[in-house]
C-alpha cells in the first residue's frame, strides 16, 4: 500500500489527517509510534519528521510532516476521490484560506492547549495547571465568540461546503465536548450547531470506531 501513517491514537494532529483519509476514501497502511518510549525521537521515525513528532506520513517516495500539510496534500492529490475539500475557484479557495489559517493560527493556539492540559495531562500522569485552563478559556471565548457570528452567516466556516477549514477543528473539539469546556461551545447556539454536525459525520465515526479498537 502506498500510503502510511505513523502515528498515535492520542495524538490529535494524527487524528486529523486519519481524519482526511477516511473523508477522501483513501486507502492507508497504519504505522504506530509508541510516544511513551520515546520512539518519535529514534531514527527510523526521526527520518520522516526531524522534529520527532507525530505524524509522519508516506506516499510512495514522498515523505511529508505536520498534520495540516499533509491534509492539503491529501486533498489536492486525492481531488477525485472523497468529497471536495479545497475548491479551484480562487474566491473560494481564498476563503477557505482564511478560516484555515484562523484555526491554525487561533483556534489552535486555545484549543489544542486546552485539550493538552485537560485531557492529555492526566491520561499520562501530569498534573492540569488550572490556572492555565482559566486564561485558555477565556482565549478560546473570544475565538468561538467570532465563530458564532461567522457561522450565524453559513452552516460551515468557509460557506455552506464542508472543507478542510471544519475538518481541522474536528479531533479538538471531539476531546474538549467531553470535558467542562464543552459549556463554552453549547453556549454558542450556531456553534453548537456546528460542532454536532461536525462530529456525526460518518467519516469521523469510522476514525472513532477505529480509535476504540486500539
Amino acid at each position: 500500500m502506498a500510503i502510511k501513517v505513523h502515528g498515535n491514537p492520542i495524538s490529535a494532529p494524527t487524528r486529523r489527517v486519519l481524519l482526511c483519509l477516511a473523508e477522501k476514501d483513501v486507502e492507508y497502511e497504519y504505522v504506530h509510534i509508541d510516544l511513551f518510549t520515546g520512539q518519535h525521537k529514534k531514527e527510523p521515525f526521526i527520518s520522516i519528521n526531524p522534529f520527532g513528532q507525530v505524524p509522519g506520513f508516506e506516499d510512495g517516495d514522498l515523505n511529508l510532516f505536520e498534520s495540516r500539510a499533509i491534509t492539503k496534500y491529501i486533498a489536492h492529490a486525492y481531488a477525485d476521490k472523497g468529497i471536495p475539500l479545497l475548491s479551484e475557484d480562487p474566491k473560494k479557495m481564498g476563503i477557505i484560506s482564511v478560516w484555515l489559517e484562523v484555526e491554525a493560527q487561533r483556534f489552535e493556539a486555545a484549543g489544542q492547549k486546552l485539550n493538552i492540559e485537560i485531557v492529555i495531562h492526566p491520561l499520562i500522569g501530569q498534573t492540569t495547571d488550572e490556572a492555565k485552563v482559566e486564561q485558555l478559556q477565556a482565549q478560546l471565548a473570544s475565538v468561538l465568540d467570532v465563530y458564532e457570528a461567522r457561522l450565524a452567516q453559513s452552516k460551515y466556516l468557509a460557506g455552506d461546503s464542508y472543507t478542510l477549514a471544519d475538518l481541522h477543528h474536528v479531533p479538538v473539539i471531539n476531546n474538549l465536548m467531553q470535558t467542562k469546556i464543552k459549556t463554552l461551545f453549547d453556549e454558542r447556539p450556531h456553534v453548537s450547531a456546528w460542532c454536532t454536525d461536525l462530529l456525526a459525520r460518518p467519516a469521523w465515526q469510522k476514525v472513532l470506531a477505529w480509535l476504540n479498537s486500539q
